[in-house]
């Protein structure tokens, strides 16, 4: 490989940067998300990536929790990072002099998903769903990354799963946003987060309750840890919230038929306590016709898919900016 780059996985919680060049991609380095502000976000991204460039760097590829104008790298819209309204690709350019790329994280996690380890594209129909701190979608058609007319497409999270209505029942009015009814509010990080908390409260012989008894918070971490050592109660309510992001999948399989749906982000740590349960509930809502040949699995990059595939952007960018033009001239 000829080009040197960097790639930068910014989340909520936390930030990750690597660099990939001829010896391969690098360890990511992780550190806290700096969220008091977007200069010093800023600073931070700026900082991270001079960490880890060599002397020679052609390019970073860049994965944020928002909505991107992706021809001119300018954040439309950040719930998570506070980023809305930032011409990104331009400050971070200007920062770094070299040409910088910025997509949604999702999307490049979910092209990341859409090549195996040696880097081959295996995958040309896919969807990613990353949930951590709030629930992202990348789109993979074609073996191309789709954004959409704005740069929007792929927002899962705020797809409405809870919402039961009946009889002459009118739909409510939202409330907030993301809506409580949606995947992100029932099925994030956050979500399992809360039903730790409730579970501790509501068991006091459960492993959680004990945790909170010893003036620690319990937490969806907690309740994972817990799950895998054989607590039943942690068990539970890690399967409440599998099933919860089960439905997300079933409703991306009904949408788009792809080939493979895969479910990434910090909660794919949870392994088989998360795919065997959203797994068998995806495959009992989605349409009967579709559910024969499409695989659901975890991220095969792990935690690593945001990081890689803001490498792989930024590399196929300057590739593509590379390409001669076919533009005729008189």
């Amino acid at each position: 490989m000829s080009q040197s780059v960097v790639g930068v996985d910014l989340g909520g919680t936390k930030l990750a940067v690597a660099a990939l060049s001829d010896t391969g991609l690098t360890q990511s380095l992780l550190v806290p998300t700096e969220l008091s502000g977007p200069g010093a976000l800023i600073d931070q991204i700026v900082e991270m990536v001079g960490s880890v460039r060599g002397d020679k760097l052609d390019a970073v590829g860049v994965g944020v929790p928002s909505v991107v104008e992706f021809e001119t790298g300018r954040v439309v819209s950040s719930v998570n990072v506070p980023l809305t309204d930032m011409a990104l690709r331009q400050v971070l350019g200007e920062r770094l002099g070299v040409p910088v790329f910025v997509d949604n994280d999702a999307t490049v996690a979910a092209l990341a998903e859409a090549y195996d380890e040696e880097l081959r594209l295996v995958a040309r129909n896919l969807v990613m769903l990353t949930i951590g701190t709030g629930v992202g979608g990348g789109l993979v058609l074609g073996g191309r990354i789709y954004r959409g007319s704005r740069g929007g497409a792929g927002e899962i999270g705020h797809t409405i799963v809870s919402l039961a209505l009946s009889g002459e029942d009118a739909v409510p009015m939202p409330e907030r946003f993301p809506a409580d009814g949606s995947l992100e509010a029932v099925a994030a990080g956050q979500a399992l987060d809360r039903l730790a908390k409730e579970a501790a409260r509501l068991y006091p012989d459960s492993a959680l309750s004990r945790l909170a008894a010893g003036g620690e918070e319990p937490t969806g971490v907690e309740a994972v840890r817990a799950a895998h050592a054989g607590d039943e109660i942690a068990r539970r309510i890690v399967e409440i919230w599998a099933e919860r992001v089960g439905i997300g999948v079933a409703n991306v399989i009904n949408i788009f038929d792809p080939d493979e749906v895969v479910i990434g982000g910090g909660a794919a740590l949870a392994g088989d306590l998360l795919l065997v349960p959203a797994t068998r509930v995806a495959r009992e809502y989605s349409h009967p016709g579709l559910t024969g040949h499409v695989k659901i699995r975890l991220a095969r990059h792990g935690v690593r898919a945001g990081v890689l595939g803001a490498v792989l952007l930024a590399i196929d960018e300057l590739n593509h900016s590379a390409e001669p033009s076919t533009t005729e001239v008189s």
